[in-house]
């Protein structure tokens, strides 16, 4: 009696079950086809934000990719980094290739709250509708990997990292924020990593910051987002970048404008984004084969010679 009961409430539990994991799978699937894919014809017209966009980090990597594709969507950039020559070679190569105009700010993002009132200053006259925080730096190359006490010149390393990977971060907000809610509309895009998205070993400090990065996205879009302003989490595996050591572009690896013309693709349809198709899948593909169980257990532990080897390396920081 009781069997007859029980058999066939499991099989209905294991019906809705299947049920519900199917049609979340479906709808996963054809959001993905629609931010990725649909998105290369169908996407957000990103003028209705403003004149003006603002790139940290501008002179490589990511940041270079993200100032040359808003470029060529219209908008006027300013360029910030920490090399004049870099600053001005790209600046040039912008206006020669879309006719676009761009200002130029020197910053070392790696400095502290003494850094700003010059930046402040160099933005105050500007209508900006984007804001890119894609700045970002490591104390090895990322294709490298140390515990947290390896690190030489530890003490000034952090520093650095915190003040480039999350300040930079907070205080360029702080800065661009006020007029973007005053006229009601605005974009803030935050350019975090795939290993900020959970606690990646050997790379404790870096993925910490990315993960802050990811939260303070988060956590100010729902907080602005009534007010007309968008803020983007953007996540990406590998884009050939010195902080991959500019590795071969490939079906894994991005190059920097590829990655950027995507991920801007899905402006207003993800806030929270791995940037492309292909990021996309192997994200899926990493989270679901590698839970934090495995990601972090001593089956990818490296041998203590190999720890005291790197630690005895020296090293210059490597920012994007």
């Amino acid at each position: 009696m009781a069997d007859s009961v029980l058999y066939p409430g499991l099989t209905l539990l294991g019906a809705v079950t299947a049920s519900h994991l199917l049609l979340r799978t479906l709808y996963k699937l054809l959001r993905g086809v629609r931010v990725h894919i649909l998105s290369r014809w169908w996407r957000k017209d990103l003028k209705q934000y403003g004149e003006w966009a603002v790139v940290t980090g501008a002179t490589d990597g990511i940041g270079k990719g993200y100032a040359g594709e808003l470029a060529k969507r219209g908008f006027n950039v300013v360029l910030i980094s920490r090399t004049r020559e870099k600053l001005q070679k790209v600046a040039n190569d912008i206006e020669q290739q879309t006719g676009r105009k761009t200002r130029k700010i020197l910053a070392d993002f790696t400095g502290g709250l003494e850094i700003y009132p010059s930046i402040e200053e160099g933005l105050k006259d500007l209508d900006i509708g984007i804001l890119v925080n894609n700045v970002g730096m490591t104390m090895r190359p990322a294709i490298l990997k140390e515990p947290f006490l390896c690190s030489p010149n530890l003490a000034q390393g952090l520093c650095d990292i915190v003040n480039c990977n999350m300040l930079s971060m907070v205080q360029m907000t702080r800065i661009v924020l006020p007029k973007m809610i005053s006229r009601k509309k605005g974009l803030i895009i935050n350019v975090s990593s795939v290993v900020g998205a959970r606690p990646y070993r050997y790379y404790a400090v870096y993925s910490s910051s990315k993960g802050f990065a990811d939260y303070f996205s988060r956590a100010l879009h729902a907080e602005y987002k009534t007010r007309g302003i968008t803020v983007q989490s953007v996540q990406p595996l590998s884009v050939s970048t010195n902080m991959s050591e500019n590795a071969e572009p490939n079906l894994l690896v991005k190059s920097a404008a590829d990655f950027a013309r995507e991920a801007l693709n899905t402006v207003g349809l993800a806030n929270v984004t791995n940037g492309c198709l292909s990021h996309t899948i192997q994200s899926y593909l990493l989270d679901f084969f590698f839970p934090d169980s495995i990601l972090n257990s001593r089956l990818l532990e490296m041998p203590d010679k190999e720890y005291q080897k790197r630690s005895e390396e020296p090293t210059k920081p490597k920012s994007q």
